[in-house]
């Protein structure tokens, strides 16, 4: 049994040749095609060249980061987090069940200790009021997952992460560009990893980003990225030759994907805004139907500004939802669930995860249907799903 429906959404994406409205589909958004054409005339499509820095220098910017790293994926970037804070099998880190399985997995291949936190039945992001309850003597990190791009309940997060001296990841792969309190989601924590995945509002196909919002991390974080190498101090001429210095991987993004990056990235408030539009119709034109029939919708907590990553219906029980997907794959139409609980999964039971233990995820995780939701989807088609669901009778 796979932990996630993230694998549908891939497929659905690029060759669902039977569904006249996708899941998801990429689309070229500003001067993507133009940007890779010269990162390969000039010769630069190795990482760390031009454009990586033009995108790194752009989120930077905006975010207001001391330094964002590119990364090959979200993977990755979690993965460098868990290096950064020297995490070991001695250790115990906090990660909501109701994720996808990277946001565990950077941590547990160091040799730590999970302890899953159920979520929020509204906003379906960690619940805040678990959290103390998981911590122990050993817990060394607390992982918030800001989902469908709504951010947490940050200040309380924040509160408890000092009180009890914990570290702060925020897995950010839903919220770039999001809002908690007129702050930027992925600028809370000590660090913040972003996806680039296709799926994502700003996407490369395959890539993702770490943001360092503590500069104490910057000059390690540039070693383990490059093979526990100094090969960036190298270049910038602050050393003559550069060696093995600590461990470390390959976790360098192509100079050709952060090409295609910074085209999207370039036009992100144009894209924020389709998204935005899109999700205001769903939510204008579904909200009332969905409560007559005991339907939720996604929750936006005042203080929020969501980075409209998605939009999604809380059927009443499994059996309706399937049902729902069956009617909308009948219309051409592909919709899908998402997260199977973490703590469920094979190996989440290996590492001590049972049934019952995170009763909200579960019935989340039962519930949950994805509605098509891309740049590019148009009003007509988003007409004909907005109908289709109208029309569902149980």
């Amino acid at each position: 049994m796979s932990t996630t429906n993230e694998s549908l959404a891939g497929p659905a994406s690029a060759g669902a040749a039977d569904a006249a409205i996708p899941f998801n589909r990429s689309a070229i958004e500003g001067e993507e095609a133009n940007h890779i054409g010269q990162s390969v005339s000039i010769g630069q499509i190795a990482g760390d060249q031009s454009y990586s820095r033009r995108c790194q220098a752009l989120l930077e910017e905006v975010l207001g980061a001391p330094k964002v790293l590119l990364t090959t994926s979200c993977t990755h970037a979690l993965e460098m987090a868990a290096l950064l804070l020297d995490i070991g099998p001695d250790d115990e880190v906090i990660v909501p069940s109701f994720t996808f399985v990277s946001t565990a997995n950077a941590f547990v291949l160091r040799g730590a200790r999970i302890r899953f936190a159920d979520i929020r039945p509204d906003t379906l992001n960690l619940d805040e009021k678990k959290i103390e309850s998981l911590i122990s003597p050993c817990t060394r990190a607390l992982v918030p997952v800001h989902y469908a791009g709504v951010g947490c309940e940050m200040d309380t997060i924040l509160a408890i992460a000092r009180q009890y001296r914990i570290s702060i990841v925020e897995d950010n792969a839903h919220g770039l560009f999001g809002k908690y309190k007129q702050r930027w989601l992925g600028t809370f924590g000590a660090l913040a990893t972003q996806s680039f995945h296709e799926t994502k509002n700003i996407t490369c196909g395959e890539g993702g980003a770490l943001v360092l919002n503590d500069p104490d991390f910057v000059e390690r974080a540039e070693i383990l990225r490059e093979k526990g190498t100094n090969r960036s101090r190298f270049f910038r001429g602050q050393v003559d030759k550069y060696s093995w210095v600590d461990i470390g991987s390959s976790y360098v993004m192509s100079d050709v994907l952060a090409a295609f990056l910074y085209g999207q990235l370039e036009v992100w408030r144009q894209i924020q805004e389709k998204r935005r539009r899109i999700w205001q119709r769903y939510d204008a034109e579904l909200r009332a139907w969905a409560l007559d029939r005991d339907i939720g919708c996604p929750v936006v907590p005042e203080g929020c500004e969501p980075a409209y990553h998605m939009y999604y219906l809380i059927l009443p029980s499994w059996q309706i939802r399937q049902a729902l997907i069956a009617l909308l794959k009948s219309r051409g139409i592909m919709a899908v669930f998402h997260y199977l609980p973490l703590h469920l999964s094979p190996m989440g039971q290996r590492l001590g995860g049972r049934p019952g233990a995170c009763p909200v995820s579960e019935t989340m995780s039962d519930r949950l249907l994805r509605l098509p939701f891309f740049n590019s989807l148009d009003p007509a088609s988003q007409g004909r799903v907005i109908d289709a669901i109208h029309d569902f009778r149980f």
